[in-house]
């Protein structure tokens, strides 16, 4: 039962540390603290110096010093290496495709992308069409535009001038920027009705459809007598790249589209002939 006691008295007694000046014998500093107490704070202590330590190396550049770890230019050379192989993988796949439509086309097959895989879990023959009411007013007033159409003749020979060759005007409006080489102007601006329908000003195939930050939505169609018509700042296209389409019929619709020359809903409308711009109000009455 002693040595219990002395053992607890020993736990609970408090030490004090002092500091006294050597010469006048003064208490500078002093301390009191038990074993608990001291037991707590050199267990604080070490958690703090550990916790700092962490955070020294995780929060700045003093982990660099660590043997082995990557400095900066080495990280970046890291993510820059990780970018290039997934584009270059990315590349790769659309190079195989390439090749394995352009070998099943070779051979007389249907390009792979061409066929999409059938849903089975779809029932198609309950799928009923119909026409809405905003597809069925486009289509009348489309086919009321085309009625009287010269254009949707038999094909003019490859030879024919372009003298001889009827082009249908995209729209009807009012010429609001006439053709200009001086100011690198290649077209002609038309301003009419917003939401206006844009037509095809010749047979032929469409070759571009896309936006530009400087003129919004374009599509690009290319005619007999290597002529290339472009029809710029619409709001929607209604043709993709591919597309046959034949003179009059409706391709797109004028806006106001691109971020560069543009005040207003209009259509800038260029003709290109064997690569040399040509002056439309020369060949179309707008």
């Amino acid at each position: 039962m002693a040595k219990n006691e002395k053992n607890r008295r020993n736990w609970r007694d408090k030490y004090k540390f002092a500091i006294f000046n050597d010469t006048t014998f003064e208490e500078v500093w002093r301390v009191r603290l038990t074993q608990y107490n001291a037991f707590l704070l050199i267990a604080f202590l070490m958690l703090f110096i550990v916790g700092a330590t962490s955070s020294l190396i995780a929060f700045t550049n003093i982990r660099e010093f660590i043997p082995g770890y990557p400095d900066i230019t080495m990280r970046r050379n890291i993510l820059m290496s990780a970018i290039r192989l997934d584009s270059l993988e990315r590349e790769l796949a659309l190079r195989d495709k390439y090749f394995a439509n352009l070998n099943a086309i070779i051979s007389g097959k249907p390009p792979v992308e061409i066929i999409p895989p059938h849903d089975t879990t779809k029932n198609y023959g309950a799928i009923k069409f119909a026409n809405s009411p905003e597809d069925q007013a486009l289509r009348s007033k489309v086919e009321k535009e085309e009625q009287f159409n010269l254009s949707l003749g038999p094909r003019i020979n490859e030879t024919t001038s372009l003298a001889s060759l009827h082009f249908f005007p995209p729209v009807k409006g009012i010429v609001s920027g006439k053709y200009d080489l001086r100011t690198k102007h290649f077209g002609t601006d038309i301003v009419t009705k917003p939401k206006s329908l844009v037509s095809a000003a010749l047979d032929g195939t469409v070759i571009f459809t896309g936006w530009t930050m400087e003129t919004g939505y374009v599509i690009e169609i290319q005619h007999i007598n290597n002529l290339v018509s472009v029809y710029k700042h619409n709001s929607s296209l209604l043709k993709e790249a591919g597309d046959l389409v034949r003179a009059g019929e409706a391709i797109s619709v004028v806006g106001d589209s691109g971020e560069l020359y543009t005040s207003g809903p209009h259509l800038h409308f260029e003709m290109w002939y064997k690569g040399n711009p040509l002056d439309p109000e020369k060949h179309i009455l707008f």
